[in-house]
């Protein structure tokens, strides 16, 4: 199979985590006999700094004659001056809307090897596996009119819009309820209907559909709430459906439960080409110093060898070297305890690729032997 993939390496660790999860690619394909063709091309603050634009035109062109696009963090505060059409954040909203995608699917998964690493205690966390399905394209973060009034210098009015039709909510609860049947047939929707009409919109319309699903258990929650539950029975989540905001701001707060930000990755399906990306933001503070964490980059891959290529095997070929990577004892610096020795960004993806390697080596010699 050709993996024809647009990479945006964006800003800050971008760049560092990109280049490991294009290895990782790499790997794979070869391991699996797929052929890649990669062109390169700036967002966000990179593409300010080359052309005045966060998302130019050949940028846009070259996502859109992909198949899927791999990106790795926007924004940097060299630009926090900039209007806002002109921010490098500017940039991803507008990709996103280009490419359709209006569904962010973040799981959240606890590795075996990393209960120490959650704040949360062994026997909380163990077993944590969830997926938040987040709706990317409405609510407060496109929603029309927007605006800082200059009238009154003394007291100024920011004005945001938080919009959903219906027809947004019934095919996001869709993809949702598709993938809970995959999964362990739970979905909990997340809103906050007590004060919102978009919220009570909003349960209605997933109670609807949730009709045509009737082998899922649908469940309905208040953000605050869920935020709660997460924290002191993060087990027990399956799928979780939620608006863009709520869904932004769960999917961190499910990171730091697993163990670190670091290791989430994110695919934003719904339109012709996904976009795939580490969840992480760039992290302009440590960028260059080789310590940040790859794996939500490679994982990353991994989600775009299911959703967009269909290539199963291959996807649970990348998380299990993950996993093994783990269990072996590395970490890079998010991961590791106070005073002990950390995998450099470079390091790690290194690691990975060996496994994905070795991985492959035993697929080949058993194929061999059963032939």
């Amino acid at each position: 199979m050709l993996l024809n993939l647009t990479i945006l390496p964006g800003d800050g660790i971008g760049p560092e985590v990109t280049e490991q999860a294009v290895l990782v690619l790499q790997a794979v394909a070869d391991a699996f006999e797929h052929e890649t063709r990669l062109q390169r091309k700036h967002i966000g603050g990179a593409a300010l700094a080359a052309v005045n634009d966060p998302l130019p035109p050949d940028t846009i062109k070259a996502c859109l004659s992909s198949s899927a696009v791999l990106l790795g963090a926007v924004g940097s505060p060299a630009f926090d001056h900039y209007p806002n059409h002109l921010r490098p954040e500017a940039g991803l909203l507008r990709l996103r809307r280009e490419l359709g995608a209006y569904a962010n699917l973040r799981p959240a998964v606890l590795f075996p090897a990393l209960e120490d690493c959650s704040p949360l205690r062994p026997e909380v966390v163990r077993g944590t596996d969830l997926m938040i399905v987040r709706e990317l394209l409405g609510g407060l973060y496109f929603g029309e009119p927007r605006s800082i009034s200059e009238a009154a210098p003394t007291d100024r009015v920011a004005i945001n819009t938080m919009r959903y039709s219906e027809s947004e909510i019934q095919r996001i609860a869709r993809v949702g309820f598709d993938l809970a049947m995959r999964r362990r047939r739970k979905l909990l929707s997340v809103d906050k209907a007590n004060v919102l009409e978009c919220s009570r919109l909003w349960r209605e319309v997933v109670a609807r559909v949730g009709k045509e699903y009737p082998e899922v258990k649908l469940s309905h929650q208040y953000v605050d709430s869920a935020a709660m539950s997460l924290v002191q029975n993060p087990a027990e989540f399956d799928v979780v459906l939620t608006e863009n905001m709520f869904g932004d701001i769960l999917s961190d707060q499910a990171g730091g439960i697993v163990g670190s930000l670091g290791l989430l990755a994110s695919a934003s399906i719904g339109g012709p080409v996904g976009l795939y990306e580490p969840v992480h933001g760039s992290a302009p503070t440590i960028a260059g110093k080789s310590i940040a964490n790859p794996l939500g980059a490679i994982l990353s891959v991994a989600l775009m060898m299911r959703h967009s290529f269909r290539l199963e095997t291959e996807a649970e070929c990348i998380e299990r070297a993950v996993s093994s990577v783990l269990d072996r004892g590395w970490r890079t610096a998010d991961l590791a305890p106070k005073g002990k020795a950390t995998a450099s960004t470079q390091q790690m993806g290194i690691e990975v690729v060996k496994a994905i390697r070795a991985h492959a080596g035993v697929r080949q010699t058993s194929a061999e032997s059963m032939a």
